[in-house]
């Protein structure tokens, strides 16, 4: 079957050298009973990959099931896929059979493999090993033949690093990678997927297909796409139905494509390394801190080498007492304690400690060590400065979950995550 044929059979557009290259590994692999590892942000389209394989396999005639790992809740997923006996816990009135009992013989598409629990992965592992499985509550062993194909939108790699993934169950998933690029990889493809949702639309609400002037072409291409080919589906939805003409100029294409938090003032990574989903949405906050942190430690150089440099300003610098110091540190985020001691020249000629908050001490430096000094080291605590970033937010939305998490730019997930990893009581 040739590349197009698969691509009409499945609803796939596209011509894009990134997407026919992953679909011609899906179809090569397809014959095989290796296990596939598909990779991809959210919205790219990683199940239809999935239906590829099975469907061009010796299994086709088989069952083919989508588990979303993520969708299930950790004290059940071990008894979604593999079982459980009567009385293994409680409410289990019945004895009950796994996904990979059922499927036996079929494929299984395991989607967000990266939020299994670890304590599944390694059952899963076994299974993939020696085709071996338990029942929750069972010491009989029972046995399978499954075709795995595992899809995630993080880099399980990283996941390994951190201890979220068993290392060994990731290159034993990652037999053959599939990785479908974003659809602000294939630029090229976007406005031929525009017109077909448009007029699948049109058909569906009774209305005239719209039309595009070049600059709503050009900002459709441009746009990010963080929602992928299901953000542009929803888009040309919405165009289609309340766009109160036929053909949509830049300015009317402007109030349908929303505003990414951070995208216009955040520097992003590309390519493999760059995260997704959660990780990116962290890394935005993490940005956020550090520019903020630099802004201040800048502000703070230039005002003590200005007095230094002109023993003049030391009477206004005598203005600022010890407690509104701490005040301005707190405003900040410090806890007043790191205050650094006052710097006095000694070949200004003048006695500044006059002029120092009572109890300080300042720190004689010769003035040609003035510009020796000028980049000033700290100790800078992230985790504590990302606390605080959360508390504030929660303070700011009175303890809603939904708006916080919108404000900081995370998913309400990460920032339920986040609520228990600092202990923070709402």
């Amino acid at each position: 079957m040739d590349l197009q044929s698969i691509k009409n059979r499945f609803g796939i557009i596209g011509n894009s050298p990134a997407l026919n290259h992953a679909l011609n590994t899906a179809v090569q692999v397809a014959a095989t009973d290796l296990t596939v590892l598909i990779v991809g942000e959210s919205g790219v389209g990683k199940e239809v990959f999935s239906q590829i394989i099975h469907a061009l396999s010796s299994r086709k005639h088989n069952p083919f099931i989508a588990v979303n790992c993520g969708a299930i809740p950790e004290g059940t997923i071990d008894s979604e896929l593999f079982g459980h006996e009567k009385g293994a816990f409680t409410g289990a009135v019945d004895s009950r059979k796994g996904y990979f009992e059922t499927v036996s013989g079929g494929t299984i598409f395991m989607d967000e493999i990266g939020e299994m629990p670890l304590g599944t992965q390694a059952r899963l592992l076994r299974v993939l090993e020696t085709g071996e499985f338990i029942r929750v509550g069972s010491s009989k062993v029972q046995k399978t033949d499954v075709r795995v194909i595992a899809a995630t939108n993080r880099e399980l790699l990283e996941f390994t690093q951190k201890g979220r993934f068993r290392e060994d169950l990731y290159y034993r998933l990652s037999t053959v990678p599939i990785r479908v690029p974003s659809l602000r990889d294939r630029k090229e493809d976007i406005l031929l997927l525009f017109r077909k949702f448009v007029v699948d639309f049109s058909e569906r609400y009774k209305t005239t297909p719209v039309q595009l002037d070049d600059e709503a072409k050009n900002l459709l291409i441009n746009h990010n796409w963080q929602g992928n080919v299901r953000e542009l589906k929803n888009i040309a939805e919405q165009i289609s139905v309340l766009s109160p003409t036929a053909q949509v100029s830049g300015q009317e294409m402007r109030k349908f494509l929303p505003v990414h938090p951070g995208s216009n003032r955040l520097p992003m990574l590309t390519g493999q390394n760059a995260g997704t989903g959660d990780f990116a949405n962290e890394r935005e906050i993490l940005y956020k801190l550090f520019f903020d942190m630099k802004k201040d430690v800048t502000e703070l150089k230039k005002m003590f080498l200005e007095i230094l440099q002109n023993p003049s300003l030391a009477g206004s610098a005598a203005n600022y007492t010890r407690d509104s110091l701490i005040a301005d540190f707190h405003s900040n985020g410090d806890n007043g304690n790191a205050l650094v001691p006052p710097v006095v020249s000694q070949s200004s000629g003048n006695n500044q400690s006059a002029y120092l908050p009572a109890g300080t001490q300042p720190v004689l430096l010769h003035e040609t060590d003035i510009h020796q000094h000028e980049e000033v080291e700290e100790s800078l605590n992230i985790m504590d400065k990302e606390k605080e970033l959360i508390v504030k937010a929660l303070k700011k939305h009175k303890g809603k979950r939904r708006d916080a998490s919108l404000d900081l730019g995370i998913s309400e997930r990460t920032l339920y995550r986040k609520l228990k990893e600092y202990d923070i009581d709402e």
